[in-house]
């Protein structure tokens, strides 16, 4: 099968769209299907031996500067003839991965989109709330284009069909648990995450630093921690926007910011943290949740978005509801740190979980979404 990928995201930009799409493009490759990747930024001219296609981009300045939105130009139309695809996947569309749903009808083929970034929710923290309205007035006509819509949760799927897209299936979380494993716990990464306190206890952050993730309630939790658990650490893994602010907000004396970190480092990371926290209320599934349950460490994160899609409260980590207090949050994280049987129960169960979750798996699902599409689009 020949495919035409359009990205909002791709490398060297690290998050978990991208994850998910260089994931996928692995397992395509493997399975012999051809994809011509459209994406914004600086990325990689390949992938995964499949040609990316650099587009025109800009900065979304001041309000996200890291954000690349791609532009179309004619090039693009000349690639897609050239290519002939068979089916169109809108990863996200919102401008670059749109400007992919126009080219898909203008050119009578099927299209798969699928929602990953809940961006009308994203509105309000990044504090342009105006846009939040015409953002979803336009994900929705994007969206209802599509033969196949695709969302990375139960929860999303169910928000998804809420507010008028149709059409919508799941396309299934997985994690890769062989480069996240518990094995890749190490003292050397203590120190590096402690600032050199590797007794203290520790939890742990990954992902970006951005207003969306509620990464301020952390300057209230950590305190609260620390009345329990003495001595308790938090390190931020990854960077982002946000970072300069949250430096000042959170105490230095009992938290290292590592900055981006990848590859061996960051599985390192993900598996040497005694818990890991995650407050975020806008994630459509919460990949780094999932990453951290293969690592075997469990999370302490909010019952909001696809969080619960991952998480079995009591079982492989906690949940906390959006409303409660940062007490709350304290209390679980110090359940967690105070009790060794605990967390070692839970972290095996989470890891165990974990390995439920292939990348093939998910792959072939979403290649009987393409199929699906294809049948869909010729009747």
């Amino acid at each position: 099968m020949r495919i035409a990928m359009f990205t909002e995201v791709f490398l060297p930009k690290i998050d978990g769209v991208v994850t998910r799409v260089t994931r996928t493009l692995e397992q395509l490759a493997e399975l012999g299907h051809e994809v011509l990747l459209f994406a914004p930024g600086d990325p990689p001219a390949v992938y995964a031996g499949f040609e990316v296609v650099k587009v025109r981009s800009m900065s979304f300045w001041p309000v996200y500067p890291e954000i690349k939105f791609g532009l179309p130009t004619p090039a693009i139309a000349k690639r897609m003839a050239d290519f002939q695809p068979d089916v169109v996947h809108a990863v996200n569309p919102i401008c670059l991965a749109a400007y992919g749903v126009l080219s898909a009808k203008r050119r009578d083929l099927p299209l798969v989109a699928s929602f990953h970034t809940n961006v009308p929710e994203y509105t309000d923290e990044l504090r342009i709330g105006w846009v939040r309205r015409p953002a979803e007035q336009l994900i929705r006509t994007l969206h209802n284009k599509a033969e196949v819509n695709l969302c990375t949760s139960a929860p999303m799927v169910e928000k998804a069909n809420d507010v008028g897209i149709e059409r919508v299936d799941l396309w299934p979380k997985a994690v890769d648990t062989v480069t996240y494993t518990p094995q890749r716990r190490n003292r050397a990464m203590r120190e590096k995450l402690t600032s050199g306190n590797p007794d203290a206890p520790l939890v742990v952050y990954v992902g970006r630093l951005s207003r969306e993730k509620n990464l301020n309630l952390l300057a209230e939790i950590m305190p609260r921690l620390r009345e329990q658990v003495p001595g308790a650490r938090l390190a931020m893994v990854g960077s982002g926007p946000h970072r300069n602010d949250l430096r000042k907000l959170l105490d230095p004396a009992w938290t290292t910011f590592t900055g981006y970190l990848s590859g061996a480092g960051l599985a390192e990371a993900f598996a040497t943290g005694d818990a890991f926290v995650f407050p975020s209320l806008t994630e459509t599934l919460g990949l780094v949740a999932l990453e951290s349950m293969a690592a075997g460490v469990p999370v302490v994160g909010a019952r909001a978005g696809g969080i619960p899609f991952v998480i079995d409260d009591g079982e492989t980590g906690f949940l906390v509801g959006a409303e409660e207090p940062a007490r709350a949050w304290a209390a679980r994280l110090a359940q967690l740190l105070q009790d060794t049987d605990l967390r070692a129960r839970m972290g095996k169960a989470a890891r165990e979980e974990a390995e439920r979750h292939s990348w093939r798996a998910s792959t072939e699902t979403l290649v009987e979404s393409y199929n699906t599409a294809i049948a869909r689009h010729s009747h």
